[in-house]
């Protein structure tokens, strides 16, 4: 699609926000009714935004999952919506309706989500809510009244159950000690098939100069929904200010989720808020020492930010949890794991933070003895991994979809993952102990998966391509090149571990065709004959494979297959392929048009928020985030990850951008400078 003049200007006018704070992302014209949430997460918890004042639209959970709603597969479950609160002065009740000038913000370096709005002439609010980073099942929320005017406060949080959650217990427990009461808000539930069981709880935190600790009241609703609230008289110029904090925890994490849940809130209540504030912002100002410095380019150095923020809160180090296409925003995709982790947000993660990226591949090894099965169950050797993955690692792809039984290329995307987490941190351990499980049972596979007829033609047949258009075809351009990767790449992993090499891995891997055309495009399939494609294919064997290296057969490919992509439907993924290899191929113009079609057409209101297409409704699209930040850190950045760790390429920069800073990257942490030298 050509972004015309009239649609950059719907976009710099209805998106951005004060857009030139590389930080801080602000809205202060708020529609419910053109409203897309963003999400403040620690890799564990993700917690969506609501126009509607002291509300959250959902809690997402990571790890949990079980089979309910579409499809007859798990699916990520909301959790429970333990921010909720509301406010009444002078006994009237807070809303929509009588409140005025909310304005919110996005603060991307410490992870924090603010909202304020007056309440008449009678008082100013504001609450800030974070994820802490250094707990990774706790919350905290702040909340600072002012009074205008005499008034009477009462404050509640309230603890609401998901509808899909069951078998509700609601608890309120006080816990005296000398010096503190413990007020605990809880709730326990089950997931819809009794396989999990979720739990919450909150408690209010108060700071010493308020003085004595109001007394706390729980009232019971009904079976899913109760509250905890306290009374407090304010004088006209006072402020008052409180906190909730709370945990939230499933039997996917803890065999004893509901008491878990109360120790860790008491545990971050002990801690006092300024020590949870200031951890939590310690741990984020450690991951932004990783970052990507745009100097010519405001507009793209918030976007990019924002794209740093998303992927980084999705994920955290330490865990063997993977991303799905929406990260913690929703329940998008069923919160299953795709190509989507691998090659579009791995790469960018691996570069900037190795330690996260180790998480991911962490979640493909533990999940090898499923692939294993999966191969068997098709009658192949090796380890084949599932389309759609989740908890278990069995194939979760809805039945309708083909791709589940089909789209095999998966298992190489995974090899190549744990390929280059080798190449970047060169350790030898984790290659022998779990880099080598999964490189050369994917290798097995893709020996019994060809079928052998004759040399050179060791054909790959009936798979669903890259190209997810292309279904049930032969010789598809990327499978069959990433499965010739995977082999190649097993060997070389053989070579730096001492074993032998695997003579049948070579033979294959030399005789797997990719296909030309005559005049020597690279075709994306056997029965290929110029249609529209979904998103790239065979581009992506220039990059990310890097099996097509001719600058001449780069540049053919590209011009052959970009005018085959359609303006509408198409995915954010493949645009930022273009601009990454036009950037390496010297053609700063097209590949900055590229970079920006990539995701400016997919942004929606009011935090410029990513979904999957242009005029999706989809938000937040982890994966295309991940292909935009490869194409300014690969592309823009000329950042390489070669078999001896990263180094950096030619490439360029467009034409308005003066620099690019990337800093602590990969595990030495170091800093790559790209510039236009005038």
């Amino acid at each position: 699609m050509k972004i015309t003049p009239i649609l950059l200007l719907i976009i710099s006018f209805g998106l951005v926000s004060k857009a030139q704070d590389p930080w801080k992302i602000k809205a202060d014209k708020i529609d419910p009714n053109n409203y897309y949430g963003v999400t403040v997460a620690n890799g564990i918890i993700g917690i969506v935004s609501a126009p509607q004042p002291f509300k959250v639209k959902n809690v997402v959970l990571a790890g949990a999952y079980d089979t309910y709603g579409r499809g007859r597969v798990s699916n990520f479950l909301n959790g429970f919506n333990l921010l909720n609160m509301y406010i009444e002065i002078d006994g009237k009740r807070l809303d929509g309706q009588n409140t005025q000038a909310m304005q919110q913000e996005l603060d991307m370096q410490h992870a924090s989500f603010t909202t304020q709005l007056n309440y008449g002439s009678k008082a100013t609010i504001k609450y800030t809510y974070y994820a802490l980073r250094q707990l990774p099942f706790s919350v905290l929320m702040d909340v600072t009244i002012t009074a205008k005017e005499d008034l009477k406060l009462t404050a509640a949080s309230v603890m609401e159950t998901p509808d899909a959650l069951r078998d509700v217990e609601n608890y309120y427990n006080e816990i005296d000690r000398p010096h503190v009461t413990l007020s605990l808000l809880t709730s326990t539930a089950k997931s819809p098939t009794g396989k999990l069981q979720l739990c919450a709880s909150n408690s209010f935190l108060f700071t010493e100069q308020h003085g004595s600790e109001p007394k706390i009241i729980h009232e019971m609703w009904d079976n899913n929904s109760h509250l905890m609230k306290f009374n407090k008289t304010l004088k006209a110029g006072e402020s008052y200010t409180y906190s909730v904090v709370g945990s939230t925890i499933s039997s996917a994490q803890h065999a004893d989720p509901l008491n878990e849940a109360e120790r860790m809130t008491i545990f971050a209540k002990l801690e006092g808020h300024d020590r949870l504030i200031k951890f939590h912002n310690s741990a984020w100002d450690e991951l932004w020492k990783s970052d990507i410095q745009i100097e010519g380019d405001p507009q793209a150095q918030q976007d990019v930010h924002s794209m740093l923020y998303h992927l980084t809160a999705f994920s955290r180090a330490g865990t063997s949890y993977s991303l799905s296409p929406m990260g913690l925003s929703g329940l998008g995709y069923n919160g299953h794991v795709f190509w989507d982790t691998d090659i579009w947000m791995f790469p960018a993660l691996l570069v900037l933070h190795p330690d996260i990226a180790k998480s991911l591949i962490e979640y493909r090894f533990e999940r090898l003895e499923a692939a294993k099965k999966n191969a068997f169950s098709h009658g192949f050797k090796g380890a084949m991994y599932p389309w759609e993955s989740a908890d278990t690692g069995v194939e979760e792809t809805p039945v309708w979809a083909l791709s589940g039984p089909f789209e095999h290329h998966i298992s190489a995307d995974v090899a190549l993952a744990a390929w280059n987490y080798y190449a970047v941190t060169q350790d030898k351990i984790w290659l022998k102990e779990k880099g080598w499980p999964i490189l050369s049972q994917t290798a097995d596979f893709w020996a019994s998966r060809v079928e052998r007829n004759g040399p050179n033609q060791y054909d790959i047949k009936n798979v669903v391509a890259a190209d997810e258009w292309a279904e049930n075809v032969d010789n598809n351009a990327f499978t069959n090149a990433a499965a010739k990767l995977n082999l190649k790449n097993a060997n070389l992993a053989a070579a730096i571990l001492g074993i032998p090499l695997n003579k049948d891995w070579e033979l294959v891997e030399k005789n797997i065709p990719v296909l030309k055309f005559p005049d020597g495009i690279t075709k994306e399939h056997a029965s290929y004959n110029g249609e529209g494609i979904k998103q790239a294919d065979v581009n992506l064997l220039a990059y990310p494979l890097k099996t097509i290296v001719d600058k001449n057969q780069i540049e053919k490919d590209l011009a052959y297959y970009e005018t085959r992509i359609p303006d509408e439907g198409t995915p954010a993924m493949t645009h930022a392929i273009f601009a990454l290899l036009y950037a390496r191929t010297g053609n700063g113009n097209k590949a900055y048009s590229y970079f920006k079609e990539a995701y400016q057409p997919n942004l929606n209101p009011p935090f410029r928020v990513i979904a999957e297409t242009k005029g999706g409704t989809n938000p937040y699209f982890a994966t295309g985030a991940g292909g935009v930040l490869q194409s300014v850190l690969m592309g823009f950045g000329g950042l390489d990850i070669s078999p001896k760790g990263i180094t950096q390429i030619p490439s360029v920069l467009p034409p308005n951008w003066k620099s690019i800073k990337i800093t602590g990257v990969g595990v030495d942490g170091k800093t790559f400078i790209n510039t236009n030298k005038k």
